[in-house]
């Protein structure tokens, strides 16, 4: 029987493995043979339902990764924070196109009066700096402050040629928006827009105490062959490219996640904590044409705008690398192609969520263990775990088909 925790998310009593994603899971197993991988869960949705549900590996030293274990997923929040923004577009109570300083007077500051909601989801509204941009660094963490600095602040002006990854301000900069075009607190937003229709709580941007204990504890520090990623950078912060990505953070950033305070603050670009099962139902809602189950997210119109929005910068003034930006998602890699039919958001260590709505198919996967080997910055985990799921999906459809072909022969 599932379980159901106090806040009313089903969790399930044991594994789902449908017979078509056996190869998608014999992967994932592999993943996390040894303690020291870590560990980690992965959901499927086809067809707005769920065919994969499964879980391995250990949440910290002396404690096993269960069923309702979740993990700190870095941007992979960007994509959650972005359909609750959808959410409010398709009822009008945000207009794509209207100026942020329509919602949020202040904001019109220092130049910044004709940037658009839609600028701000393709991170294209120049405000990506963190370094310096509150007095004392605790601030980073405190969402009124660094939204009332961004407001004041004045744009990068390579916005206007490019977009700039917004790593850390994307999720303050939406939360405000909504915030101020509802008079809700943006936590209550995700209660309402993705916590409630999608019946699943898990959907976390700071953790309250009661439930910390479900939390896996993330390893190693981030960084690329052992360094620090402060400490690769800042040699060559005089470039142009790597002052505009070094900008995007501050100092201590990476240790800082490590800890517990990520856990206490509001920062939905990038502390989101979720449960693999909570992001593969609501992308399978968005692969699915709205629905997931019986349960309505989005209206159809929605998300196939969503789909088919072209990517808005070949190009990226913060990554140095063409993002393929789109509306809060990008498209995703999947196997080793960069495809356009497939978008979600993944985050730094390797968590994140993808649909692709020409399968009916949404994937999701969480982990404790940033990285590989080489660099915790991130790896191919998803992106294989994706290729997998999607091939599974075609060779179940050229099965039909081929069903199908030989029972007309057989009438005929």
């Amino acid at each position: 029987m599932p379980a159901v925790r106090a806040e009313g998310t089903t969790v399930p009593g044991h594994m789902l493995i449908d017979d078509r994603f056996t190869a998608v899971a014999t992967k994932f197993f592999a993943m996390f043979r040894r303690k020291s991988h870590g560990g980690g869960g992965l959901a499927v949705y086809l067809h707005g339902e769920p065919v994969l549900d499964i879980w391995a590996g250990w949440a910290d030293a002396n404690r096993r990764w269960h069923a309702d274990t979740m993990a700190l997923s870095y941007s992979t929040g960007k994509g959650v924070t972005a359909t609750v923004a959808h959410r409010l577009i398709e009822r009008g109570i945000l207009d794509l196109d209207a100026p942020v300083a329509t919602y949020w007077p202040e904001f019109a500051a220092n130049g910044k009066g004709d940037i658009t909601i839609r600028d701000v989801l393709n991170h294209r509204a120049g405000l990506q700096r963190t370094r310096g941009l509150v007095a004392n660094p605790d601030d980073q963490l405190d969402h009124d402050a660094v939204a009332a600095a961004m407001a004041a602040a004045a744009p990068d002006p390579l916005r206007l040629r490019a977009s700039g990854y917004h790593g850390l301000t994307f999720g303050t900069l939406v939360a405000e928006i909504a915030q101020r075009a509802t008079g809700r607190d943006f936590l209550d937003l995700v209660r309402t827009e993705l916590r409630e229709p999608l019946g699943d709580n898990d959907f976390w941007f700071g953790v309250p105490e009661h439930q910390r204990y479900r939390v896996a504890r993330l390893s190693p520090r981030l960084g690329v062959a052992k360094i620090p990623f402060d400490t690769l950078i800042a040699p060559f912060a005089s470039v142009q490219l790597v002052d505009s990505a070094r900008g995007a953070i501050y100092d201590g950033w990476a240790d800082m996640t490590l800890g517990t305070r990520p856990y206490d603050a509001m920062m939905p670009g990038w502390n989101g904590v979720f449960t693999a099962r909570a992001l593969a139902k609501m992308y399978g809602a968005i692969a699915n044409d709205g629905l997931v189950g019986n349960r309505r997210l989005l209206r159809p119109e929605t998300t196939g705008h969503i789909a088919e929005m072209p990517p808005n910068s070949r190009y990226d003034y913060v990554l140095g690398a063409p993002p393929h930006f789109a509306l809060g998602y990008h498209r995703a890699i999947v196997g080793t192609r960069l495809t356009r039919q497939t978008f979600g958001h993944f985050g730094i260590g390797g968590s994140g969520a993808v649909a692709n709505p020409r399968l009916g198919l949404s994937v999701a996967f969480v982990t404790n263990h940033l990285g590989n080997h080489a660099m915790s910055l991130g790896d191919a985990r998803l992106p294989f775990l994706a290729a997998l799921a999607e091939r599974a999906v075609r060779s179940d459809r050229a099965t039909q088909a081929d069903g199908t072909l030989d029972t007309t022969r057989a009438a005929s």
